[in-house]
């Protein structure tokens, strides 16, 4: 019998009708091609970090980190996503018993990969309960459902964990042309507007520089699978672009308590 984890948080984060979600995230995608640079020579990113806050905050910046996918579209089968756990304390990584994941757009099938992990490292525990709630990783979904002609998910709902246990893992999956690594993270949270513009700039260099140590804890929410990335990225040689990098009083929301967002490419040195 095949497990599903249903969808979560569609009409929270993201439209939960079919046809208004398939609107929305066209809609963020064709403007995000627009800002894309188009005729660059630069390589086609390995790894993205991208926010995962509701689409109308963040779903812009979000967009502009998948467009960077457009050339290799149709070559990429494998996604590994890390997100924070937010809801449920999680030690390492948690990964799924489901065989598919749902969103209004259809069921995204689960990597088998995943069942084998949890005994090749200890960091990495089937719980079910981290997921059932999370948004960090579901509201990435669409923008890969619409994107991608095809393509199987290994998720992971990161807490209390190393850089060194993360970047194990990374390592692991990491493939080649056809494997994708996705970052989700926000930024700051709830600071005036001026104030988060000078910490998401800071925290913005430091992804730039692959430098976990200039991440604290208010800076970001994904910063542990970060340190994990920024380890493999430096092990494999990934150079950091800045896409775009904004928060909430830019996009929907009041300027006195506001998110950051952010996105960035790592791909190959050239």
């Amino acid at each position: 019998m095949t497990v599903i984890r249903p969808n979560a948080v569609a009409g929270a984060f993201y439209p939960a009708g079919t046809a208004d979600l398939d609107k929305a995230v066209s809609t963020l995608l064709s403007n995000a091609l627009r800002a894309w640079r188009t005729g660059d020579d630069a390589l086609p990113p390995k790894a993205l970090i991208a926010p995962h806050a509701g689409y109308v905050y963040s779903g812009s910046t979000a967009a502009r980190a998948y467009a960077e996918l457009t050339p290799v579209r149709q070559r990429i089968r494998r996604v590994v996503l890390l997100g924070p756990a937010h809801r449920v304390a999680v030690d390492g990584l948690a990964t799924t018993s489901a065989d598919t994941w749902q969103t209004p757009l259809g069921h995204v099938r689960i990597d088998p990969a995943v069942k084998e992990l949890p005994d090749a490292f200890p960091q990495v525990s089937v719980n079910d309960p981290a997921h059932a709630r999370e948004h960090s990783l579901e509201v990435h979904l669409p923008f890969l459902q619409k994107l991608l002609p095809s393509f199987s998910l290994l998720p992971f709902a990161v807490g209390r964990a190393t850089a060194e246990e993360v970047s194990a893992v990374l390592d692991a999956l990491w493939g080649g042309p056809e494997t994708l690594i996705l970052i989700s993270s926000d930024l700051s949270h709830f600071l005036s507007y001026d104030a988060a513009r000078k910490l998401d700039g800071e925290t913005a260099s430091a992804i730039e520089d692959l430098d976990a140590s200039r991440i604290g804890t208010d800076q970001a929410c994904g910063r542990v699978p970060l340190r994990g990335l920024f380890e493999s990225a430096r092990k494999h040689g990934l150079s950091v672009d800045r896409l775009a990098l904004c928060n909430s009083g830019d996009t929907a929301g009041a300027k006195d308590r506001v998110v950051g967002y952010g996105s960035w490419a790592l791909r190959p040195v050239a």
